[in-house]
């Protein structure tokens, strides 16, 4: 690692002050992306603002009318054994209990995860294919305009997600082929319909991080039925190749994960 400040805060407008006052700093909920990344030195952040302390102000969860909202510090645990969100949206809560290992549930934060958009995270693939909207301190953004790239997302310096709130769908459900070590997506793939609307968002594969399908959308929204999408396949232009599955083998994993997340939705 290289130096850096350290700073606890005990409230949101507390840590965004010191973020105005430290243009390279970064914030800090459970550091499963940011450590790590810290650690190799492909990040060198001057300041880092924990949010621990705060987490308390930052967290909880709660339905609103037909939405689910959570708060940014709510760890994946969380999120994974709510009763509301089991009931609501069963499909996230899916997705939440499939993050990690233990240890990495009870310390990741969903906004953590949303802001650092790593390519193989789970929850920008819901965040996308339930269209839900991310709050800042500033603004609130759509999640078609939200992610922007590898690592990179929406988020200007010193803005700080404060909460996400979920439409809740009639269909959901999210299936995912994990790296056994890590339990990264090696491809996941998150389906959703709400009303006409069917949206399918990848995660896990491309290049250039999350992503909607649309042939597969476009297909779904026919019939909402797995035999709607034969003859329908993933382009390899775009994916991810490396030592765990090239580019060819991510696309067929989109077509089955997308299958059997069809089937789940349908209670199959």
């Amino acid at each position: 690692m290289y130096q850096f400040t350290y700073h606890r805060v005990d409230s949101a407008r507390k840590a965004i002050n010191l973020a105005e006052k430290n243009e390279d700093a970064k914030f800090l909920a459970g550091g499963m992306t940011l450590l790590p990344t810290m650690k190799q030195r492909l990040a060198s952040p001057s300041a880092i603002i924990d949010l621990n302390p705060a987490a308390d102000k930052l967290a909880g969860i709660e339905q609103r009318g037909r939405a689910i909202v959570i708060g940014a510090m709510t760890r994946h645990y969380d999120v994974a054994n709510s009763k509301i969100v089991q009931d609501a949206i069963p499909a996230l809560a899916d997705l939440a209990g499939m993050i990690g290992d233990p240890a990495v549930r009870h310390r990741g934060t969903i906004g953590g995860s949303v802001a650092n958009n790593d390519p193989a995270a789970d929850y920008p693939s819901a965040v996308l294919a339930l269209n839900a909207t991310v709050f800042t301190n500033k603004r609130k953004i759509a999640a078609d305009d939200f992610f922007k790239g590898l690592f990179e997302t929406a988020l200007e310096p010193g803005e700080l997600i404060t909460k996400i709130v979920f439409p809740i769908p009639s269909k959901a459900a999210y299936m995912k082929f994990p790296n056994p070590a890590s339990r990264y997506a090696m491809v996941g793939v998150f389906v959703a319909r709400r009303g006409k609307e069917v949206r399918v968002a990848v995660t896990g594969a491309g290049s250039n991080g999350v992503f909607r399908a649309s042939k597969f959308e476009a297909a779904l929204t026919a019939k909402f039925h797995v035999k709607s999408l034969e003859g329908v396949n993933a382009s390899a232009d775009g994916l991810n190749s490396d030592i765990h599955a090239d580019a060819a083998y991510r696309a067929h994993l989109i077509g089955v994960m997308c299958r059997r997340a069809v089937n789940k939705a349908n209670g199959k």
